[in-house]
């Protein structure tokens, strides 16, 4: 399902340059930062354990995992879900541990990066302190969005505005075709993503697919209605500050705009 086009071929660099723009010989020490050191992590498997010291930076580059946290009662929370072009724990530079979990969805590839590969590309290349920190933002941005899940919208909202954000999300980093992709979550994940019971999130899928808004098959989700279901999640996209500066990179503009 990967679009790969002769300037960009990683999503890292997709996604950051929505941000900025980066030289072509950028763009090679990006593509060779996600393809070194590779790890893969099956289904389910931990990528990274809260309370594990983090000496190195993990970029997903295949797969789903999720920011995830393990209450006293055994209870957990998702946070977020993590896609190709995602760093897990740019914070190693602050933190001393993890204070939560990264977890694989499906079975996810990260590359490894040394914290000091990547202390010298920030030296080094101009723009990549600041598309970090603006990728580090808009992450922190998406958990705001959570918050007002748990505060504000209703089930078919709730569930309605992360179906909606991962198109765009996933449109930005050309792994969306047709407005489908890859999703492959159970109800229970949903459940503990959305503050919802699995029962309540059955419901709520079956609301979504009378209504002709999305369609599962298999791993894959459809969005059938982007318009309908954009206006369901009542969604701005001014939270990922997508600015789009380079037109011509990847076509990233192209799809994502017609989005937000």
């Amino acid at each position: 399902m990967l679009m790969k086009s002769a300037q960009v071929t990683n999503a890292l660099t997709m996604k950051l340059e929505q941000f900025t723009c980066f030289s072509a010989a950028d763009r090679e020490r990006l593509d060779q930062l996600a393809s070194d050191n590779l790890h893969t992590w099956p289904a389910k498997c931990d990528v990274l354990e809260e309370g594990k010291h983090v000496e190195t930076i993990h970029l997903v580059v295949s797969g789903l995992a999720m920011r995830n946290k393990i209450m006293p009662d055994g209870k957990r929370q998702i946070m977020a879900f993590l896609i190709p072009g995602d760093l897990c724990d740019v914070e190693v530079f602050v933190l001393g541990e993890m204070d939560h979990a990264i977890s694989a969805v499906s079975d996810t590839t990260c590359a490894r990066i040394p914290s000091s590969t990547m202390t010298g590309l920030l030296t080094e290349m101009q723009g990549l302190t600041r598309a970090l920190w603006w990728s580090t933002m808009t992450d922190a941005a998406v958990l705001r969005e959570r918050i007002i899940d748990f505060g504000q919208r209703k089930a078919p909202e709730r569930m309605a505005h992360l179906f909606y954000e991962m198109l765009v999300r996933y449109r930005m980093i050309g792994l969306a075709k047709d407005n489908s992709y890859l999703f492959p979550v159970t109800q229970e994940e949903l459940a503990d993503a959305t503050g919802l019971t699995p029962v309540h999130v059955g419901r709520t899928l079956r609301k979504l697919r009378s209504a002709g808004l999305i369609e599962f098959s298999g791993k894959i989700l459809t969005v059938k209605d982007a318009p309908a279901l954009k206006r369901m999640a009542r969604f701005s996209a001014d939270y990922l500050h997508l600015r789009q500066t380079n037109e011509d990179v990847g076509g990233v503009s192209q799809r994502v705009g017609d989005l937000v």
